[in-house]
């Protein structure tokens, strides 16, 4: 950008900016955002993995009984709840959850409390143990 003074006639200095590389900068960077944006799918719309059947009222659709283990926090800290069982490290829910039927898939519910890792945690036990579909489900507030 050039900034360079000018002379009129009646002698006064009037600035003068050079306004094209001003433009060049501005849609340079507009360029680089623009190709280095990563196109991701919201997570406020993301697709869950379990689907209602309303037209089976009998048969295998009703048989479904998936696993759940359910993230919670208590006064000594987070637990893992499979059922009636806790467990309090990732270690020991992998090694229950290796027990389980794999077929139906596993889903993790995380009621308000334990922090982020935990949640993750249970999911990438529940990957461990060799369930191929394993399903984030927030908890309500009042679970």
């Amino acid at each position: 950008m050039r900034i360079k003074a000018k002379t009129n006639r009646r002698r006064n200095q009037r600035l003068t900016l050079n306004m094209a590389s001003m433009i060049d900068c501005t849609f340079l960077l507009l360029a680089y955002f623009l190709l280095t944006m990563v196109v991701i799918q919201p997570e406020d719309q993301l697709s869950p993995n379990l689907r209602a059947d309303r037209t089976a009222a009998s048969g295998a659709n009703s048989d479904f009984q998936p696993q759940i283990v359910d993230v919670r926090l208590v006064e000594s800290g987070p637990v893992y709840l499979l059922g009636e069982r806790s467990f309090a490290d990732r270690d020991s829910l992998t090694a229950a959850l290796s027990e389980l039927p794999k077929d139906s898939g596993l889903f993790v519910r995380v009621h308000p409390g334990p922090r982020v890792g935990f949640a993750a945690a249970a999911m990438q036990a529940g990957r461990d143990a060799g369930f191929e579909t394993v399903t984030y489900v927030p908890a309500g507030s009042g679970g």
